[in-house]
C-alpha cells in the first residue's frame, strides 16, 4: 500500500508539472487556444492538435520520471490514466462544460468575470487538476 501511495504522489506531481508546461508553454499554440472551442471541424482540429501536443509533453515527463525512479507502473495503469487525461482534457477544453458547471452551481457571475481574475480560466484549471488527480490514482492503482 505504501508503494502505491508513493507512486501516486510522484505521478501526481509529475502530471501537475507536465500540465503547467504543456498547457501554458509547449503544448498549445495561440491559434489552438483561440480556436479549440470553435464549432465544427475547425474547433476539433485545433483541440486535437493541442491534446496531442499536451500529452506528448506529459508522456515525456512521465517516462523520464518512471525511468529515473524505477517506478512500478503497469501498462494498464498508464493507459487508463493517460486515456482519462486525454478525454477529460479535451472535454473541458471545449469550454461549454466548464461554463455549464459554473452556471448550474450558482457561479454564473464568476464564469463571466474577466478582471481582476478570469473565472472560466480558474475553474478550467481547477477541473484539470482534479482530473490529473484521478489520472494519477488510475496510474498508481491499476
Amino acid at each position: 500500500m505504501l508503494v502505491s501511495a508513493i507512486v501516486f504522489a510522484v505521478v501526481a506531481a509529475t502530471l501537475y508539472a507536465g500540465h503547467q508546461v504543456a498547457d501554458h508553454v509547449l503544448g498549445q499554440s495561440d491559434k489552438q487556444a483561440a480556436h479549440k472551442a470553435a464549432p465544427g471541424w475547425d474547433g476539433w482540429r485545433h483541440l486535437l492538435g493541442h491534446v496531442m501536443a499536451y500529452h506528448l509533453v506529459v508522456v515525456v515527463m512521465l517516462a523520464i520520471t518512471i525511468a529515473a525512479l524505477d517506478l512500478p507502473i503497469t501498462v494498464l495503469g498508464l493507459a487508463a490514466g493517460l486515456g482519462f487525461s486525454a478525454v477529460s482534457h479535451a472535454f473541458l477544453d471545449r469550454r461549454w462544460p466548464v461554463r455549464w458547471l459554473l452556471t448550474h452551481t450558482g457561479s454564473g457571475d464568476f464564469a463571466d468575470r474577466q478582471a481582476p481574475i478570469c473565472g472560466m480560466y480558474l475553474a478550467d484549471q481547477s477541473l484539470h487538476a482534479a482530473c490529473l488527480w484521478a489520472s494519477a490514482l488510475l496510474i498508481a492503482c491499476l
